[in-house]
């Protein structure tokens, strides 16, 4: 949530007619101020802070809320690869860039921070593209956070489960492979993670090289998140859905 309003609309979808229990949100990006009045407006929905170090969108950008030019971009946005790609200009590889790790830090900081004072629910931490976990010095700093402000980052046992097609954009195939996913679970602690959206022109208006059908993915993975076969299966499975707070009470 956060980096647009069909992704906020999407989640909040997801939770209250579908099978979502925790969701993860952007501090730094656009959408943000409408994430945290949703959220206030439904106080058991499970939060995480999406540690946000980059910005993939072409068309949609945003940079750090902290003074830290060394990871922006000539016009103030964070970069938008993890590492330099052939297919991308130069220099827009976030690790490759010179960033310091003091200004990672405050950064960092300052998004758990006011995720804190923003939203009551706020459970643990996730990082958006893997990046404040991407070196070991990246994730020393991610980690003592975690820590320091009690907010789990990675959690013993639990295990994923795989993908629902990666960029598969027809929504019946993805309702089967989650389908399928459900079939083949065995007891245990599972995550599954993706990214619900709506097939909008907003966010039709949104890619990145390698990645030109955002709305249509995004929207499949909506439909199969509320399916009634779904939920359907999870109920004739005994399948429990639980947030990371959930998780969090039980250890």
């Amino acid at each position: 949530m956060g980096s647009c309003h069909a992704a906020n609309e999407a989640c909040l979808r997801c939770y209250k007619e579908g099978i979502l229990r925790s969701v993860e949100v952007m501090v730094p990006a656009p959408w943000y101020a409408e994430a945290v009045r949703m959220l206030r407006e439904h106080p058991d929905l499970d939060v995480g802070v999406h540690l946000t170090l980059t910005s993939e969108w072409e068309s949609c950008k945003w940079g750090p809320i902290t003074c830290a030019p060394s990871l922006c971009d000539s016009r103030g946005h964070f970069l938008p690869t993890v590492s330099q790609r052939a297919d991308y200009p130069p220099g827009t590889g976030f690790l490759e860039s010179g960033y310091r790790l003091d200004e990672v830090e405050a950064e960092l900081r300052a998004q758990v921070e006011i995720a804190l004072r923003d939203i009551p629910q706020v459970s643990h931490l996730s990082c958006h593209m893997g990046v404040p976990v991407a070196t070991p010095e990246l994730r020393e700093i991610t980690q003592r956070l975690s820590e320091e402000y009690r907010l789990p980052l990675e959690h013993e046992g639990v295990q994923f489960v795989g993908d629902l097609g990666g960029q598969e954009a027809d929504a019946a195939r993805k309702e089967e492979l989650l389908l399928q996913i459900l079939d083949r679970l065995e007891p245990g602690v599972w995550l599954l993670v993706d990214h619900p959206g709506l097939d909008t022109p907003e966010m039709r208006a949104l890619w990145h090289p390698g990645y030109e059908h955002v709305a249509e993915e995004r929207a499949a993975v909506t439909y199969a998140f509320t399916s009634e076969r779904v939920k359907q299966r999870i109920g004739e499975r005994g399948i429990l859905l639980i947030s990371y707070a959930d998780l969090h009470r039980a250890e």
